[in-house]
């Protein structure tokens, strides 16, 4: 079975980037069952972590910390959507992140494979926030995965239907950046040192 978490870097109820990773799920659950069954898709909602603090951490974190970092550790793969909030990621996704890459060189994140996209009501989709989230992935230990920006421009006209995007561009997008996941999963694996 493949496990996908499925990350937003947004907060709002009526969030495009969560709309988004909600189709990226149906999509996900779409696809024909591996060999090992069908695949796993779960959200890890970024709100519930609290403010990074170095003694929290040497306390052992807190239990929704604890919690996201076992998500992360279990999954496959994580499919980050991200806001542009000024040009970068938004602080709670960047909080998110800090958390999941501790403790250095042995973090969640550590080998992990990550796909990037964004959605924004503006024209540009969000991406100009992409390539600082790639780094601080990377950073971390994770392997981005290698694929042409997906970003959802004006992604709040897009038609949507129980939370989900119906727009055949917008799907086709979302379905490629899957496909790249899936093929990325396919590979031998070099974690970073």
């Amino acid at each position: 079975m493949t496990k996908i978490v499925l990350v937003s870097g947004s907060l709002r109820r009526d969030s495009l980037n969560t709309t988004a990773l909600r189709t990226v799920r149906r999509l996900v659950r779409e696809r024909p069952a591996g060999p090992d069954g069908p695949h796993e898709v779960a959200m890890l909602s970024v709100g519930l972590l609290p403010l990074y603090d170095g003694d929290v951490e040497r306390c052992d974190g807190s239990a929704a910390v604890r919690e996201a970092k076992e998500l992360v550790r279990g999954a496959d793969a994580l499919i980050v959507s991200t806001p542009s909030y000024n040009g970068e990621m938004s602080g709670a996704l960047k909080n998110a992140l800090d958390w999941l890459s501790r403790p250095g060189g042995a973090s969640p994140l550590t080998g992990r494979v990550v796909a990037l996209l964004s959605a924004s009501p503006g024209a540009r989709g969000g991406v100009d926030a992409q390539p600082a989230l790639r780094g601080v992935l990377s950073r971390c230990g994770a392997l981005v995965v290698d694929h042409e920006p997906v970003a959802l421009g004006r992604a709040g006209e897009l038609p949507v239907t129980d939370g989900e995007f119906t727009d055949p561009a917008a799907v086709g997008a979302l379905g490629g950046l899957l496909d790249a996941v899936f093929a990325a999963l396919r590979q031998p694996v070099d974690v970073p040192a």
